[in-house]
């Protein structure tokens, strides 16, 4: 059984770009196009691993994370965040909320996946 990947961003040629890599890769795919919507799908479909961005309306990355990690049955699923964001006060934030790894946009789709199954493992 391939594992469940949700991806949260809110531009739709990210998270199409994610799919196809992802996909091509052997995952299965859920997306949601701000945090909020990451939250309702993670409840209705719980993921292996979480890739989210930061910049977002509703309810940016670093809400997320905290909220994901604010349950229980997700505080120990990984979540990678992929952002165009390089600044280290918020790797640092990110971190602290419980993010588990950070990739800079744009991504190379071997380091995205290198990245997953290490997190993953």
């Amino acid at each position: 059984m391939s594992m469940t990947i949700l991806t949260v961003d809110d531009s739709r040629t990210m998270r199409e770009m994610l799919r196809m890599v992802l996909s091509d890769a052997g995952f299965r795919v859920v997306e949601a196009d701000d945090g909020i919507n990451g939250l309702e799908k993670l409840r209705a479909e719980p993921p292996d691993v979480i890739i989210t961005d930061i910049n977002m309306p509703r309810l940016d990355g670093f809400g997320f994370i905290d909220e994901v990690r604010r349950d229980a049955q997700h505080r120990a699923v990984p979540i990678l965040v992929l952002t165009t964001e390089s600044d280290a006060e918020k790797k640092a934030r990110a971190r602290r909320a419980g993010a588990t790894g950070w990739i800079v946009k744009p991504f190379h789709p071997g380091k995205l996946l290198e990245a997953i199954r290490r997190v993953a493992a």
